[in-house]
Order: C-alpha cells, then structure tokens, then sequence
C-alpha cells in the first residue's frame, strides 16, 4: 500500500514537470527567467565591486518567471488544470490555493530593460556603459540573457558646502565632518541618499522640529578635469520656510494617561510634577511612577530621537495599546528665532484591565503516554495604579501510556499553581533607572508549586520562587538577570518497584532527592533576526547559571560524604552555562541558509555529584536533532533497553554540544520546504556505572547523534505550522562498526517505526 502511495507521488510530480507545454496557447513561449553578466576591462573595477554591483541590478530583470520546485513547476500546472472548462472540484481548490498565472515571453521587453540597466549604472558613477541580450532557451520555453559592459567611473575630488548667513550652516558643517563622502568615493546616488538622510536625522536631534532631507540638493561639477572626477556641492534648496531652518524648544507637557478618542476630556483633574501635568479624570497611572519614563523636558531642545525613546518606554510598560506624541507649534511664523516653541501632548489609550483566558492541550510525548491538559490564567493590568501586572495561572494534566509493553496503563497526573507579578521599574535598595535610556527594566517576582503523580511509583513535588530584572538595552540587545532563584524538590510516596530503579541508579537518585536549589541566573541575548533589511543575520544566546556558590562558602560543608544542608535539606551546587550561536543567510527570493551551533556545559561539584534533573541537558525532539524521539538521545553511546523510549525517564546529561543546518525554501504561497541536517548529543559529567558510555571523552566527535530529513512548513505571517521528516544516519548507542546507517527501507513497517521520525510543532526551530 505504501509503494503504490509512493508511485503515485512520483506520478503526479511528473505530470506537474512535464505536462505544462501541451496547455501553452500557439504562438506563446513559457517564459524561463533571465541571467545577468557584469563585466568590465578596467582594473581599476575589483571584481567585489562587479559583484556588488550585479546582485543591485538583478533586481531589475523583469518580469520574474514562475516558480518552481525541484524542477516541477506545480503552480502553473494546478493553474491550467483549474482553468479547463469543466476542471471539477480538485482541480478548482488547486488553482484557488497553489495556482500561478503563467507569465510568457510576449510580456519581455530587452529595451526596456536594458534602458533600467545603463540607468542603474549610470546612477552608480558608471557612465558611458554599454548592455546587451539575446534570447535563450528554444520551443516553447525561452529566456533571456543580459551582459553589461562597465567602464571607469566617477570618483569624487572635493565636498564642498555652499552658504554661511544662515545658523544652520554651522550645524551642518559640524555634522559633515563625520561624513563618508570623502576623496575618491564613486559617484552614487544611494550614497548621496544616505548623507541627506543622515544630516537631517543629526539635524532633528539639535531642534530643527520641520527640517527635512529633501531641503538638502548635491550637484556634481565635472569641469574642472579632464579625468573622470568631478566635485561635489552641497546647498540648501531655493525658498525653504525659514520655520524648517530654526531649532525649536519644548515648551509645555501635557500626559494623558487615560485617553479615549470615544470620552470627552472635562472636568478632568490635573497634576503637575517635574514641570509635566498629567490629566486624568480618576487615577489611572501615578504621576510619580509614570514621570520616569519621560525623557522629554520642559525648555529643552527639540530631540527626536528623545521624543521616539519615550514612546518605546512608554509602550514598553505593557498596559496601553496605543502611545502616541503629538507636537504642537506654540508660535507664529513672525516669532524670533529664540523663542519657537513646541507643545508636547502624549496621549495613553489603556487595555482592558482584567483578563481570563483558558487553554486546552493535548499531550503526545515521545515514550507513548498521551493526554489532556488544560491551563487557566487570570490577569489583572496596573494592579496598584503604576502599570503592575499580575498573573495567576493554574494547570491540569492527566496522561496514559500506550503502546508501552508490560508498562501499558501507566498513568500520570500533574497540578501547578503559578503567581508572577511584574513591576515595569526597578524594584532595588538603591534607583538604577538613570543608567537605562532605551528602555526601563522590570522587575519579576514569581512564586509557584507543583505535584506530578506518577501512579504507582512516586510523587515529585516542587515549589520555587524568583526575584529578577528583564530589559532590552537596544533594538538587539536584550538582558535578564535572576538574582535570587530558589526551588526546594522532594520525591515522596515512592512505591518498592521504583525504589528498586533508584537502588540500580545511585546517579537517578542522587538528582531526585529533595533539594534544596539556591542560584543566580544571567540571559544575553543579541538578534538580528527578523531584520528583513539584513541579508544575513545573527543571534546569539548566552546563559549561564549558578547555584549553592554563596551558601556552600557560609556553610563550609560541601562534599558528598558530608554534604551541607539548608533547613534540613541538601542544597544543590553547580555551575552551568551555555551558548547558542545562530546565523541566516538570504541566497535568493524567500530563500534561506539557517545554521545553529550550540554547547552547553554543567560542572557538579560539592555536595552535587550531577546537575538536578530539572536543569539537565537532553537531545533529539522537534528543536534538536530530529532524526531522533525528544530526550531519547544519549547520554554518550548509552543505549537503553528500548530504543523506541518506552520507558519510565528521558535521557539526559551534564553537557550538550549540537549543529543544525538547513535550507529553507518557497513552494508556492505560504507554503514552504526545508531540506536539513542535524548533529548532536548529550554527555555525563562523571561516570554512571547505571549509563555505561555516557561519561565524556576525548571521543565525543564520533559519539554524536547525526540525521537528515525534509520539511514541510505552513507560514502564514503571524505563526508557523511546521512538519519535519528525518531519518538517522548515525546512531551513537551502536557498535563502533555499526553506527552509520546506510540502509534506506521505507517500504518496510519495522524499519519506519525505528527510522523515520515525524516531527510536529509550531514556530520554526531556530
């Protein structure tokens, strides 16, 4: 049944492949695309810069043809069997959901584009070049290709600014001294773009509210050489208003904190502090509490980068959808220079105060047990009138194993009750606010327990608390430090059936036993991804977390013969961080190069002979290396009795190294596909005579869990469906001679149920 699936598929990509050149109407060629080659016989022009400027042009090679997928152009096949006269309903859904009109030769125009091309150049201080194209391709299906022939361009000798009456001459001639239009720059209009821009933004942080870039005109002079160089001017353009060529100061502050466009504003009441009235009809926000996020000031000049960071600070609070500055100016055009002046008007419109919201799960874990969860969480927004949010969240879990052996019927169920209150202010013995400008930093103070009974064997019960600061120090950079994290673990109602695992696992014990787990916690992030403007972007991911260090220095007793305790309980000790390093690269339209590197090291000491469980590294899963179940990967070449994973724990270890790499690429619409390979594994800290193999070693390269598969992802803006094939290449836990994997069988049920892993989850993996 399953070959026959498979020879249909095949069928039906080679019908999509191949089947589209009996529908092309007589008279009428496909269209296949258009190439480009830069080339020029000058020296002077490296190779970089033929490139450089290649890829800008590219762009212009119009129209683009239809798009394929492994040579198989579906679009345009699910388009001309829909438009049959009688189609049916298939073949309607398939041009509705995948369908392409087709794009055909008839709608190439070689002058035109050419004309684009010689137009660019020029534009790029290539002038005098020349452009060519000729057809390619034959039948029914023809493309077009484009060369392009540079000379030397044009470089510049001298940047001149033309005017001194006015003040803002001098303004910007201290803000030319920083610029890139420097002797020998290429004659290029983008970068003249720039400079305007950059002016104007520099100008806009001084006071000058209605400058703008377009005010600012270059001209380019020639004549002076007889070498292509030419001089270039700056002025400002004829007849500019005079009120966008002087610097204006805020004057009066007006703060709105519960505005709606639908109330009217009487008879409400007004607060003055710090030279700011704040405007409300019954207390919202209190002024003293929502002055701090206002960088603007009485009587100071016009900034717009201030104004901007204010509305972030002030959205960053959590508890307004709209935040909106509004200038007004005070003056008229008659007023002297020294005393125009701007009314500052900041309207807050609140979200809803109170909020419920329930969530139903159901749960498929790797080792066979499945069930129902569900989730309800209370919000109560600026809880004590100074944007404080409040979360209270309650979770029910019930799970069955199946399909598990002897172990069919266990039975799980998990309660937890979580409280978290986030202050969006430094709550500290002495004010920081001051050091942070981009944005506050909130306080998180979190307390919350737990009970998961596993019928029969034993009941793991938990309770933590927190106490920590999150900020963003810039567009990319974001912090997060936990100064005080303390969780307290005790296994209780332990059956004789479990405590023989435990008597067999000194090290399963030992990371079960109550605990106490005193640590401090530090998040680095830097991103850049999502940054559409970036054709490679980077993220990296730093944490590193620390516990029992403070106490075991007071305490003095830190040794696993005669371990220290804290309340009756012994505290954990350990030291764990790690490092996730991530890297996309655009090659082409919605195409993508995504890679990954991570490593991750727990070192135990002390009273610890391994890192608690709860902070333990695992591999394999949706997020990890696909070609294997989540956690049933490792530690080392470890291997359980079950290799399906139906057992009672996942595998974890002390340390993690893994890669990822993948290609992303366009199907048709939203949806997507991704060829991808992953490498990795997990590692013990010390020996476990319980876990033979999964001590670290010197031979942890060929130790490393390797797969490869397919993707099939449904992106539709705001959330990703994704769907993820792979297979193992390499298995860890097999003999040394045994590890790849070069048998392929998919037509065999024994070896698809141990080889090829269905991955489901939401977002993509990294």
């Amino acid at each position: 049944m399953m070959k026959n699936i498979f020879v249909i598929l095949i069928f039906l990509f080679f019908l999509s492949s191949c089947g589209v050149g009996k529908f092309i109407p007589e008279g009428e060629q496909l269209y296949t695309g258009a190439t480009l080659e830069v080339r020029s016989d000058d020296k002077t022009v490296s190779k970089k810069a033929l490139k450089k400027i290649q890829t800008r042009m590219e762009e212009l090679l119009q129209p683009e043809e239809n798009g394929q997928f492994l040579g198989m152009r579906m679009g345009l096949w699910a388009y001309y069997k829909g438009s049959k006269e009688k189609p049916g309903f298939i073949n309607r859904f398939l041009k509705k959901k995948i369908g392409e009109e087709p794009v055909y030769f008839s709608s190439v125009n070689p002058n035109k584009t050419e004309n684009l091309l010689l137009n660019r150049l020029e534009n790029n201080g290539f002038f005098y070049a020349q452009a060519s194209s000729q057809r390619t391709g034959k039948g029914k299906y023809l493309g077009m290709h484009y060369e392009v022939a540079v000379t030397k361009p044009y470089v510049m000798e001298k940047l001149e600014l033309l005017g001194d009456s006015l003040g803002i001459h001098n303004e910007i001639s201290e803000i030319l001294k920083e610029t890139t239009l420097t002797k020998g720059s290429r004659f290029e209009l983008e970068a003249f773009k720039k400079e305007r821009n950059r002016i104007n933004e520099a100008l806009r942080l001084r006071g000058y509210y209605n400058f703008n870039a377009d005010f600012l005109i270059f001209e380019a002079d020639t004549n002076n050489y007889e070498e292509r160089k030419y001089d270039l001017f700056m002025r400002l353009k004829m007849d500019v208003p005079e009120r966008s060529i002087v610097p204006y100061k805020v004057d009066q502050i007006k703060v709105y904190p519960n505005y709606s466009i639908e109330e009217e504003t009487k008879n409400q009441d007004t607060t003055n502090l710090e030279g700011i009235d704040y405007i409300q009809d019954e207390l919202t926000f209190k002024p003293e509490l929502l002055e701090k996020y206002i960088l603007i000031k009485e009587s100071q000049k016009y900034n717009a980068n201030l104004s901007r960071l204010t509305t972030n600070r002030l959205s960053s609070i959590g508890n307004y959808r709209y935040v909106n500055l509004r200038y007004t100016e005070k003056d008229s055009a008659s007023a002297k220079v020294e005393e125009r002046r701007l009314d500052a008007d900041i309207y807050l419109s609140p979200l809803k105060k109170r909020s419920i919201r329930a969530e139903l799960q159901g749960l498929s874990k790797s080792n066979n047990f499945i069930g129902p969860a569900v989730e309800i969480t209370f919000r109560n927004r600026n809880l004590f009138f100074g944007g404080e949010t409040f979360n209270i969240s309650g979770n029910f879990g019930y799970e069955v194993q199946i399909a598990g052996g002897d172990r069919t019927g266990l039975s799980t169920y998990d309660i937890g009750l979580n409280t978290e209150m986030i202050f969006p202010r430094v709550l500290f013995p002495k004010l920081i606010e001051d050091r942070f400008v981009y944005s506050v930093p909130k306080t998180k103070v979190s307390l919350g327990g737990e009970s998961l009974n596993r019928i029969g064997l034993y009941r793991l019960n938990s309770a933590s608390t927190s106490y920590g600061l999150y900020w963003n120090s810039s567009r990319y950079v974001y912090h997060e430090i936990t100064p005080v994290s303390l969780s307290i673990v005790n296994l209780s109602d332990t059956s004789p059936e479990f405590e023989e695992i435990l008597n067999a696992n000194p090290f399963l014990r030992r990371s079960f036993e109550q605990q106490f787990i005193p640590g401090l916690i530090y998040n680095f992030n830097y991103s850049q991804l999502g940054d559409e403007f970036r054709q490679s972007q980077f993220y990296v991911g730093t944490q590193l977390d620390m516990a029992g260090n403070l106490i075991g220095l007071i305490d003095g007793k830190n040794s696993q013969e005669d371990p220290g305790k804290v309340f009756g309980m012994e505290y954990a000790q350990y030291v764990r961080g790690d490092v996730d390093l991530r890297y996309h690269l655009e090659i082409g339209k919605d195409q993508v190069l995504a890679a990954r590197l991570f490593g991750g090291v727990g070192l135990p000491y002390g009273n610890s002979v391994s890192l608690p469980y709860v902070k333990q590294y695992f591999a394999g899963g949706p997020n990890s290396v696909r070609a294997f179940r989540i956690r049933s990967l490792g530690p080392g070449t470890y291997k359980p009795d079950s290799v399906n994973n139906q057992s009672y724990f996942e595998q974890t270890g002390d340390i993690r190294i893994e890669g990822n790499i993948e290609y992303r690429f366009p199907i048709v619409s939203f949806l997507k596909g991704a060829l991808f390979m992953d490498a990795g594994n997990v590692w013990l800290m010390n020996e476990n005579e319980a876990l033979p193999g999964g001590k670290f070693s010197d031979s942890w390269l060929r130790e490393l869990g390797i797969g490869a598969g397919l993707g099939l992802r449904i992106d539709i803006d705001f959330f990703v469906i994704r769907f993820d094939l792979a297979s193992p290449i390499r298995k860890p836990y097999e003999k040394e001679g045994d590890r790849w994997q070069f048998e392929f069988k998919p037509f065999e049920r024994d070896w698809r149920r141990e080889n090829l892993i269905l991955n489901f989850a939401i977002g993509y993996p990294f």
